[in-house]
């Protein structure tokens, strides 16, 4: 791609993201997600291949499907309220349709059926925008409208926690894999978001570094599925070892960072009376946690078999920057230790 064209789009998709940021109004804040939608789907289309083409066809639809209701449902709080201020969202009709929208938005089940399938036919360096960037926009809106129905909130994201979890079991394509470890992680920062909103950005922005140093690794592997990671272990063996440890701390293995946001959630919600709904989100947890051990298993514990599909690449240098990589794997595998000052942080 051209890059005075890349760097439009890029500069379209940050200020996307800034305008919904700095928006009070319903129809500014609409406008950012637009724009984000539009910047990024040139960037999913670059490669001229039917599948691209595909996943940038079903996140147009949802993506156009989620901003219409979204701009319908603060439309209908004019009508019925009189405000269009985004943290003035009283009834309970538009406050359930928003929240809905930005699920669809995000890719929170029971509206998740997009992301699996878009992130699949896409490149990891778009499908990492997709994961990460993509989401900041709507949880900002979310976190600002404290959604009023608590327990549409709980079923969201134990649904989601619970789907990323059985979804991720059977897959072998490691896109699909990362897009329902997505899934579940939202659905983590869904459930503790009406108690704590400061505990759900600090889970962000550790699922951001954990899902960061993920993609990362397998662009640098070229590994889109399970069986190309077996000879990964050729390319980058320092790597390879310290990859199961990237896997189980997004599983939320202690003493890794992932462990903290998991804890830290699970303590939350048994504070607040809600230990079955702890009790659950705990053991979906287990079923991500499957799946990632499935992936650390062929990674570093087995040599692919030297048929035509599995035989060992070419061990080309790489022109991947490693610095970015060396600094996400550091702080995935390694902040756990700062959690007492991360909880002081948190609840000053």
């Amino acid at each position: 791609m051209n890059p005075y064209i890349l760097a439009i789009l890029l500069f379209s998709l940050g200020l996307g993201t800034t305008i919904t940021f700095a928006s009070s109004h319903w129809l500014l804040a609409w406008m950012g997600l637009e724009m984000n939608t539009l910047a990024i789907m040139p960037l999913m289309a670059q490669h001229h291949h039917p599948r691209a083409i595909e996943a940038t066809t079903k996140y147009f639809l949802t993506q156009a499907a989620a901003a219409a209701t979204l701009l319908f449902a603060s439309v209908s709080n004019a009508w019925l309220t009189g405000q269009w201020e985004i943290q003035q969202i009283t009834h309970p009709l538009p406050s359930t349709m928003i929240t809905l929208a930005l699920a669809l938005k995000i890719g929170l089940a029971p509206l998740h059926a997009w992301l699996p399938e878009v992130l699949q036919g896409l490149d990891l360096t778009t499908g990492l925008i997709l994961s990460t960037w993509q989401k900041l926009a709507p949880f900002a809106l979310i976190l600002q409208i404290q959604p009023s129905s608590s327990t549409l909130l709980i079923i969201l994201g134990l649904t989601s926690a619970l789907v990323g979890g059985w979804g991720g079991l059977n897959q072998t394509q490691l896109r699909k894999i990362l897009a329902y470890s997505s899934i579940a992680h939202l659905g983590w920062m869904i459930l503790v978001l009406q108690f704590s909103p400061s505990l759900t950005l600090l889970t962000l922005l550790t699922y951001f570094v954990m899902t960061f140093s993920t993609f990362l690794v397998f662009k640098l592997n070229k590994a889109t599925n399970i069986n190309t990671l077996a000879t990964s272990w050729t390319k980058a063996p320092a790597l390879t070892a310290l990859t199961p440890l990237i896997l189980l701390s997004l599983g939320g293995l202690p003493p890794l960072t992932g462990f903290m946001p998991k804890w830290l959630i699970l303590q939350e919600l048994t504070k607040q009376g809600l230990a079955p709904t702890a009790t659950l989100a705990a053991l979906s947890a287990l079923l991500s946690l499957y799946f990632y051990l499935r992936l650390s298993y062929a990674m570093s514990l087995t040599i692919s078999p030297n048929n035509l599909t599995g035989t060992t690449p070419w061990r080309f240098s790489s022109t991947q920057l490693t610095c970015p990589l060396a600094t996400s794997t550091a702080m995935t595998i390694c902040l756990l230790p700062l959690t007492p000052a991360i909880s002081a942080l948190l609840n000053p």
